[in-house]
């Protein structure tokens, strides 16, 4: 398992790599266009994998945490990446891909860089759970709300991907994880390993379609990304440190709400929209894992004074 574990803490070199070799030999991996929601399904299952009823209690035991991150979630982010794509002048598509990146739920690695950080992991599991549940009727009602009236956005369509591609791959991982939790817990790392070599190859396949648009999309879409991303991570914080919580907690909300679940952004745009418009999705996929690993990185060597959390807590 520590070979896997090795593996798993280089994730953003592995994104980065693959995402090289695509722009490099692209048709290795255009032939696997079609593979895309298999992996992301594929990505849910892994996850679901390591959930238990526990996982979802947690929901109950800190509600106000959950509730303010996943409304910031499907708040903040949408708002901010139809502003950012405005004011950078963004395409059509290009502005539906950044949309849809802002709509879906929080990233499954969210959860790592949490733990990376020294965040309360149970805390972001919920969140990504809410976010993840809040999505099949949340992703699609934003997408109309925001960029409906300049693409005709599938609604009903993209409610039952999201349901296929997300809710029932994690909802069967859950029931397998009841049966074998002890055998599941002594190969978590291999599971996270197989996830991450989903999204990797998910971003090599997306970048690889979009080799030819790179050299004068790839500029001013990375700009988008980097700014939306930073707007999620630093609102999140601000936000939740307005609300009172405690340091912390902050850095939880942070982190799960500037990570998105790009995957679904760009399995969607892939099945509703054109190639360009999972470009955004496929960016921030690459991006999030690197702002995450070093901000994880970052707090990880600045530990919260435990007296900050009781501060709070008292209040």
């Amino acid at each position: 398992m520590l070979l896997f574990e090795r593996l798993n803490r280089l994730f953003p070199l592995w994104a980065i790599l693959f995402a090289i070799i695509a722009v490099m030999q692209p048709a290795w991996f255009t032939g696997l266009a079609g593979e895309i929601q298999t992996l992301l399904a594929l990505i849910m299952f892994a996850m679901g994998l390591t959930l238990s009823k526990d996982d979802f209690l947690g929901v109950l035991r800190a509600p106000l945490p959950v509730g303010v991150g996943v409304l910031l979630q499907f708040v903040v982010m949408p708002l901010a990446a139809l502003g950012v794509s405005v004011a950078m002048g963004l395409s059509t598509e290009l502005t539906t891909g950044m949309v849809l990146v802002g709509a879906t739920a929080g990233g499954t690695a969210s959860n790592v860089m949490t733990w990376l950080a020294g965040g309360r992991v149970a805390l972001s599991v919920s969140m990504t759970l809410v976010s993840t549940l809040a999505s099949v009727a949340a992703t699609p009602l934003i997408a109309w709300l925001l960029v409906g009236q300049v693409v005709n956005v599938p609604v009903w369509g993209m409610l039952l991907s999201i349901a296929k591609l997300v809710i029932a791959p994690i909802a069967i991982g859950v029931v397998v994880h009841h049966f074998l939790a002890s055998r599941i817990r002594r190969v978590e790392p291999a599971l996270a390993t197989l996830a991450m070599a989903a999204i990797v190859l998910i971003i090599a396949i997306v970048v690889g379609l979009n080799v030819d648009n790179l050299a004068s999309l790839g500029p001013v879409v990375a700009l988008a990304v980097i700014a939306h991303n930073l707007i999620g991570l630093g609102g999140g914080y601000g936000i939740s440190r307005l609300c009172g919580f405690d340091r912390r907690t902050a850095r939880t909300v942070a982190i799960e709400v500037g990570m998105q679940n790009s995957g679904l952004a760009v399995a969607l745009a892939n099945q509703f929209f054109t190639a360009t418009a999972a470009l955004p999705g496929a960016l921030f996929s690459v991006w999030h894992n690197v702002s995450g690993s070093l901000l994880a990185g970052y707090w990880k060597r600045r530990p919260v004074d435990e007296s900050d959390v009781e501060a709070v807590a008292a209040r």
